[in-house]
């Protein structure tokens, strides 16, 4: 393995572990449910899909890598689809966001555009 990438995936993996903190700090500082659940889903995947192309590069070419391309693809296809699925659930629950609970009722007129 050449010290380039090695760096390089301990760059990554930097980054990566940076997003999951960012991430984790979403959840505790935004004010409701949805903006929790965005915050989280987008670092979180975006840190982890970080974080395994710094595995990779670190691994080289082998079998490991193979494996954490496996699970990079497993991460990129459920995540975004559980985050969804929260959604859902929580809007069918009859949870609103928060601008809607401090906006007053009123009609939205359609733009002249």
């Amino acid at each position: 393995m050449t010290v380039a990438a090695e760096w390089l995936g301990w760059i990554f993996l930097g980054l990566g572990s940076f997003f999951c903190v960012v991430g984790g700090l979403g959840l505790v500082r935004m004010p409701d449910f949805y903006t929790r659940m965005h915050a989280a889903s987008v670092t979180d995947t975006l840190g982890a899909g970080l974080m395994l192309l710094g595995m990779m590069f670190v691994a080289g070419i082998s079998l490991v890598t193979v494996k954490l391309i496996v699970i990079g693809f497993l991460l990129f296809f459920t995540s975004p689809t559980a985050t969804h699925a929260l959604a859902k659930a929580g809007m069918h629950r009859g949870l609103e966001p928060r601008l809607a609970r401090q906006r007053p009722e009123e009609e939205v007129k359609p733009s002249n555009r």
